[in-house]
């Protein structure tokens, strides 16, 4: 090879090992669909109390977050077990981050065992998984079994129920103060009917967790003598359709409540009411907040999650390009019967992005305008992009050479919608 080409080989292998990347990168291995839908549309609201002898109620769209139905929705109110909604949400995102796993040994410490209220009556020192605690927490609302997940999980109760504070601020519960994983009376215990949705909607993106959730009955020690039997605490598993969730709650004060959770027709609504007087009055408003719901509106799905969407150039990868999928699923709320106009559709994204790329890294934004409403979505990288090793290096510095060109991504279907790609 003459000495001038070896030359310039050099100059282009070492111009590509320190080229930066363009655009900033985000990693994150959570996102949610921000949607600002009630800043643009008025939606039709009903015109009569769907929850009359309620405290407190509101009604909402999955997908989007839209309100269709509130009432005192930001009165801080004691919230019974519905308060394990958060429970459950900490320990299902510990499930994901692979801090725990389901068929973990969970050993009983004596302050679990000792919890009064609804219980699987666990005894200091025994062993059950946190499959069967899940279950019994979910369907038979153990408050034993509450606190043994959280002591596997933080390592205590009191570190579990600080992470529940947290976890409520980061995603905006302005009327909550946790005291306890359970629900237990406890002075200061305290949510609202909106905080309640918005941690409702958050346990429903781990779509697992409707398996516990939409159980009506089950079984724990079944290979003892003395098999438990758990019966789901919201009869209305059994008797609404398309119901599969989520949460009661009731103590003398806070008397009954419900986060209730119900599909159609790939459509799901969130109502919760706090407050009534029995079982009876709650289910039947409940029932009437959905059915409102179902009547009125549907959903459009625009973007399923995990949509490839395009290719983003990595500068010093492994690989040349990383494919670019929709974080989370996009939808957008319609009144039945309207005709929905065609989406305009925006990638935020980069030019180009600099290796290594961690999975899950957020790398843009997906904007859709539709229908008055105004929606966005991450965009991610759900695979792990490492830097370029010297080899891929030298072939793709040669190809340049060659062709006098990049490489070029994979083609991609169109997608519906008037598309633009847009730098952030």
């Amino acid at each position: 090879m003459p000495n001038r080409v070896l030359s310039v080989l050099i100059l282009m292998i070492g111009f590509t090992l320190i080229w930066p990347g363009q655009g900033t990168m985000y990693a994150n291995e959570h996102h949610a669909v921000v949607s600002k839908t009630d800043e643009n549309k008025a939606f039709k609201r009903p015109t009569i109390d769907l929850a009359p002898s309620a405290r407190a109620a509101l009604l909402m769209d999955m997908d989007t977050g839209t309100v269709l139905f509130e009432k005192n929705a930001d009165a801080p109110l004691p919230p019974a077990s519905i308060t394990k909604i958060m429970s459950l949400l900490l320990v299902m995102e510990a499930l994901e981050k692979g801090q725990i796993s389901l068929d973990d040994p969970v050993v009983a410490s004596e302050h679990a065992a000792s919890m009064g209220g609804s219980q699987i009556f666990l005894k200091a020192g025994e062993t059950m998984t946190v499959r069967d605690l899940l279950k019994a927490a979910a369907i038979a609302s153990a408050n034993d079994a509450t606190v043994a997940l959280a002591e596997h999980t933080y390592g205590s109760e009191a570190n579990f129920v600080e992470r529940m504070n947290q976890r409520a601020k980061e995603l905006g519960m302005t009327h909550t103060h946790f005291v306890n994983p359970t629900g237990l009376p406890a002075e200061n215990h305290l949510t609202s009917a909106r905080d309640i949705a918005i941690m409702s909607r958050e346990l429903l993106k781990h779509e697992m967790i409707l398996t516990f959730t939409g159980t009506y009955q089950d079984y724990l020690r079944q290979d003892t003598e003395k098999p438990f039997w758990l019966v789901n605490t919201n009869r209305l598993i059994r008797f609404y359709p398309g119901m599969d969730g989520l949460k009661t709650g009731y103590t003398s004060e806070a008397r009954f409540g419900l986060s209730a959770t119900a599909k159609r027709d790939g459509f799901r609504l969130i109502a919760v009411v706090l407050g009534e007087p029995d079982t009876k009055t709650r289910n039947r408003e409940v029932t009437a907040m959905l059915d409102w719901g179902f009547a009125h509106y549907t959903n459009m799905v625009l973007y399923e999650k995990n949509t490839l969407l395009t290719w983003l150039q990595v500068e010093g990868g492994q690989h040349a390009f990383a494919p670019v999928y929709t974080g989370e699923k996009m939808s957008v709320l319609v009144e039945k019967g309207t005709p929905l106009e065609k989406p305009e559709v925006q990638l935020m994204l980069p030019k180009r992005i600099k290796a290594p790329l961690p999975k899950y890294a957020q790398v843009g934004t997906l904007r859709v305008n539709v229908a008055d409403q105004s929606l966005e979505s991450p965009l991610i990288v759900n695979t792990e992009i490492p830097k370029a090793d010297l080899g891929t290096i030298i072939k793709r510095t040669l190809y340049r050479a060659m062709f006098f060109e990049e490489e070029k991504p994979p083609q991609i279907n169109s997608h519906s919608g008037e598309e633009k790609r847009t730098d952030p």
